[in-house]
C-alpha cells in the first residue's frame, strides 16, 4: 500500500511536470473532423506513424463521407488510399466492417462505451481508449502505445512491455481524470527525448525524478 502511495505521488508529479511542458500536445495528432473519421485514423494508425496517417486521411475522408457511405463500400475499394499504410488489406476490411456494424448496431453512431467500440471489428483497447478520450471526452481505460511502454518503464511505473498490464498498473497510480492526458504527455515525451532507440535525458524536464536518466545528478 505505501509503495502505491509513493507510485501515485510520482506519478502526480511527472504528470505536473510533463503538463508545462507538452500543454500544447495535449491531444491527437490524427486529423479528423468527427468520431467516425477519428476511429478510422486510429485503426490505420495501428503499427504506423499518425504523420503517415495524416498524408492519406484528408483524400480518403473527401472521397468517403460518414459511416453510410463505408458500409456500402468492398474493402478493395478503399486500398487506392490505404496502401501506403502497413496491413492496408485487413485495416481496410475491418473498416468496411466496422461501418457495417455500426449501422446495423448502433444508428450509424460511434459507439461511446469501451465495450460498444471493442465489439468492433479490428478495434483494441487502445484504439477505443483514443477514440472515447479524443472524440468524446470520456475516460474508460488508458490507451498505451508504444512511447507510452517506454516511458513507463523508465520511469519505473511498470516492469513489463505487456499494454495490457501496463494499463491495469497505471489506472492504479494515476487518477482517472489524468487518464486521457497521461496517454498524449508519454507520446510527447517519447517523441521528443525519451525515444525508444535513444535517451536524451540532458534536455528531459524528469531528468532529476527519473530513474533511468543518465545525467549526472
Amino acid at each position: 500500500m505505501r509503495m502505491e502511495r509513493s507510485k501515485a505521488a510520482f506519478a502526480r508529479l511527472v504528470i505536473s511536470r510533463l503538463r508545462r511542458r507538452y500543454r500544447h500536445e495535449m491531444h491527437t495528432s490524427l486529423y479528423h473532423g468527427s468520431p467516425w473519421e477519428l476511429l478510422v485514423a486510429t485503426m490505420l494508425s495501428a503499427q504506423a506513424q499518425d504523420a503517415s496517417v495524416n498524408k492519406i486521411t484528408p483524400r480518403l475522408f473527401r472521397a468517403f463521407r460518414g459511416v453510410h457511405s463505408y458500409a456500402a463500400l468492398r474493402p478493395s475499394q478503399l486500398y487506392p488510399y490505404t496502401r501506403s499504410i502497413g496491413l492496408y488489406r485487413n485495416k481496410s476490411k475491418n473498416i468496411v466492417a466496422a461501418a457495417q456494424k455500426i449501422t446495423a448496431d448502433y444508428d450509424a453512431k460511434v459507439p461511446d462505451t469501451i465495450e460498444g467500440l471493442t465489439s468492433l471489428p479490428g478495434v483494441g483497447r487502445k484504439t477505443a481508449n483514443v477514440v472515447l478520450y479524443n472524440a468524446f471526452h470520456r475516460s474508460e481505460g488508458i490507451a498505451i502505445d508504444t512511447h507510452c511502454i517506454t516511458v513507463a518503464n523508465r520511469l519505473g511505473l511498470a516492469r513489463t512491455g505487456n499494454a495490457a498490464k501496463i494499463e491495469r498498473t497505471l489506472m492504479q497510480v494515476v487518477p482517472r481524470k489524468d487518464w486521457g492526458d497521461l496517454t498524449h504527455l508519454f507520446i510527447a515525451l517519447g517523441r521528443d527525448v525519451c525515444t525508444a532507440k535513444k535517451k536524451y535525458c540532458v534536455r528531459c524536464v524528469l531528468n532529476d525524478i527519473c530513474p533511468s536518466s543518465t545525467v549526472v545528478k
